[in-house]
């Protein structure tokens, strides 16, 4: 579905380092047949070659369905970042979300926050768009319609 309401955004002209903007669509992230969240708050991170990443504020989250994962990860730019498993009626999915408890400045933003591997959840969905997730399993971007790539990711984009 293409909401022809909204200009293309092509991830070439994001910034780097990346920007923090607010969104006012519907999200909604959907787990083992139930909505693990849904939001008019959530935050976009934009940075040049990846499609935006959603960010959705810990009250509109069923946090009762994710448990702490272990490991983590660095982010230049916002900081450590702590995972979280989804489990739901028996079924788990291994980092299905990742958040930052404590986020560099500039980003302090997303504390609070919680973003969702579309790939690793039944589904995302943007104003009623289903995402499709960024290829790579790492960087968990999120892509509809309007945004257009190439995206980081795919095999042979490490070097990016």
């Amino acid at each position: 579905m293409r909401h022809e309401d909204r200009p293309t955004e092509s991830v070439w002209d994001y910034p780097r380092p990346p920007a923090v903007v607010p969104d006012g669509r519907l999200v909604e992230v959907f787990f083992a047949g139930r909505l693990l969240a849904s939001t008019r708050r959530a935050l976009r991170v934009l940075e040049t070659s990846h499609p935006p990443v959603f960010y959705l504020p810990r009250p509109d989250v069923a946090t009762a369905l994710l448990r702490p994962a272990d490991g983590g990860t660095l982010c230049e730019w916002k900081g450590r970042a702590r995972y979280w498993n989804a489990l739901a009626d028996g079924r788990l999915s291994p980092r299905a979300a990742w958040s930052y408890p404590e986020p560099l400045p500039g980003y302090r933003a997303l504390r609070d926050h919680l973003a969702f591997h579309p790939d690793r959840v039944e589904r995302c969905t943007v104003d009623g768009e289903t995402v499709r997730p960024q290829q790579g399993g790492f960087y968990g971007g999120w892509i509809t319609d309007e945004i257009t790539g190439p995206f980081k990711g795919a095999p042979g984009t490490s070097q990016w």
